[in-house]
């Protein structure tokens, strides 16, 4: 059965055309259209992929029943309902390094139509009037331009800035210091400290609740009067009352905004009606280069995401430090790991989970987020009853159950590429580990205090067991007499004649009247089954 893909608000077809080629997927394109209309109509979709104009609420998410991702060109997902495609499972993706060039490009083509006066100039002349004295400018050279959100765009407009000859200081608490020192941007502490020291300011960020009303009243007044704002990056950053106060006040000596809190921008909007300032119609990502970019960009993040479950740039699932491919083996490892640890504390009673508890080598800790995601999905499959649980919601699901997810910086494991994953659950807890080497499957090399050496994979028999002669001969004869084939087992032991433990796996199935009948062998306490779907 195809995938099928809706592509909507006008999505470059260079873009278009790598989900066209796919011959498993199923394209249809559809002008921008109104919600009411979409949503009878997206439950015959596995994804879709839109700009800015299409509204992906939680009313539409949740009527698109079968929805694995939602894709959109551009950078921003001020659109999307993020918070229910991640309860609901679905990835949503973006295109953040298409459009890198020509927003830092407009930047500068702003700031200085800006201050020399070229809109003006240029509505002059058209009305026939020439005005050359009083269309005296300022240069950009020399001044010191604070960027706020030193990321790829406000990258962009370092190394352009320092080709116009101006001083750079920035702000930004996400990003490490080696990016400053080759950007040649001195780092600011605080905002405040960015505030006092800048001439122009422009922000560069995404709208969040850290970041929403970041530069307003306050932030405004410790500028010194005379200096220039910018907002390319989203509407709300800039508080835009605010901003028009202060240029109406004179404290600012101008202004240039692409991006507004609501778009269009209606006719009493207090920006319309400031003085020295230069609006644009978010044309930030409007270059044919960028759109192109974008829509390439995503089209194919998309169509990764449905052919391979490539999740990389999916911005609800935790980012990856690191190759995703290289980091499939220990997900799989850590999911696997977990769903033996749930299965095996469920025997002793422990069902409700009330905390799991990650330590990876150091190879693997730059994927923790990924990771700690892969525990949490190995946890609750089996347990909670979604037709949609994956490595997208697997933690959103962790947290509405009260259950605590925790990444241990402390005791890792000695193996660059071992995993352990603790459970605890209802006063009782266990740890299984094991390691995912690169060149070689995955394998669990601990449950509990006990070393072992098996594949997690098929269907996984965990025995305890007496230490004591013809135990496993016991075993291996009941699991023969049912047609049983063993595919591995490990015998493990902490002392002789004590409490040992067993690790088998098998090819196929262990049915609930095999299961009985090793518990009645002699010197057999428990018998844990524990089935590992095809994907994980």
């Amino acid at each position: 059965m195809p995938f099928r893909i809706l592509v909507t608000d006008e999505v470059d077809p260079e873009g278009v055309a790598l989900l066209t080629a796919e011959p498993r997927f199923q394209v249809d394109l559809l002008p921008t259209t109104p919600e009411a209309e979409l949503v009878p109509r997206i439950g015959d979709y596995d994804a879709i992929v839109g700009r800015s104009a299409t509204r992906i609420t939680e009313t539409l998410l949740r009527a698109g029943t079968r929805l694995r991702v939602v894709g959109r060109a551009g950078v921003g997902v001020d659109n999307v309902a993020m918070d229910a495609a991640t309860a609901l499972g679905i990835a949503v993706i973006n295109a953040p390094a298409g459009n890198t060039v020509a927003v830092a490009e407009l930047f500068f083509a702003s700031l200085i139509g800006l201050l020399r006066h070229v809109p003006r100039a240029d509505r002059s002349l058209h009305e026939g009037r020439w005005e050359r004295a009083d269309l005296l400018g300022t240069e950009i050279k020399g001044r010191t331009l604070g960027i706020v959100g030193v990321g790829r765009i406000g990258g962009e407009v370092a190394v352009r800035a320092r080709a116009f000859g101006m001083t750079l200081v920035g702000y930004d608490p996400y990003i490490a210091q080696e990016r400053f020192d080759g950007l040649h941007v001195k780092r600011c502490g605080t905002l405040d400290e960015l505030l006092g020291a800048s001439d122009v300011v422009t922000v560069h960020t995404p709208l969040t609740d850290e970041t929403r009303g970041m530069i307003g009243r306050e932030q405004l007044a410790r500028l010194a009067p005379g200096a220039v704002v910018a907002n390319l990056a989203r509407g709300g950053i800039v508080d835009e009352t605010a901003l028009a106060e202060a240029l109406q006040a004179g404290h600012l000596g101008g202004a240039t905004v692409d991006a507004f809190t609501k778009e269009p921008l209606k006719a009493d909007h207090p920006l319309l009606h400031a003085p020295n300032i230069l609006l644009t119609p978010h044309l930030g990502a409007s270059t044919a280069q960028a759109q192109r970019n974008v829509a390439v960009d995503v089209c194919a993040a998309v169509r990764d995401a449905l052919l391979n479950q490539e999740y990389s740039r999916s911005l609800n699932v935790a980012e990856s430090g690191g190759d995703w491919q290289a980091l499939q083996p220990a997900m799989l490892l850590v999911r696997r790991a977990a769903a033996v640890a749930r299965a095996l504390l469920a025997e002793r009673g422990g069902r409700a989970i009330s905390a799991i508890t990650l330590r990876l080598g150091d190879e693997l800790a730059p994927g923790r987020g990924p990771l700690l995601a892969a525990a949490a999905l190995g946890a609750l499959e089996g347990v909670v009853g979604r037709e949609r649980l994956n490595v997208i919601n697997a933690r959103s699901v962790a947290q509405t159950r009260a259950i605590e997810l925790i990444y241990a910086e402390t005791g890792v494991p000695p193996h660059p590429r071992a995993v352990e994953v603790r459970i605890a659950a209802d006063g009782h807890d266990i740890r299984v580990g094991g390691v995912a080497a690169l060149d070689a499957p995955p394998r669990l090399t601990r449950i509990g205090d006990f070393h072992v050496d098996v594949a997690p994979r098929g269907t996984l028999l965990v025995l305890s067991n007496r230490d004591v002669p013809g135990v496993i001969g016991h075993v291996g004869t009941a699991l023969g007499n049912a047609g049983v084939n063993i595919a591995e087992y490990h015998q493990a032991r902490l002392a002789q004649g004590a409490e040992a433990l067993a690790v088998v796996s098998i090819d196929g199935a262990v049915s609930d009247d095999v299961r009985r009948d090793l518990l009645v062998l002699p010197d057999v306490h428990a018998a844990t089954v524990v089935r590992f779907g095809a994907d994980g």
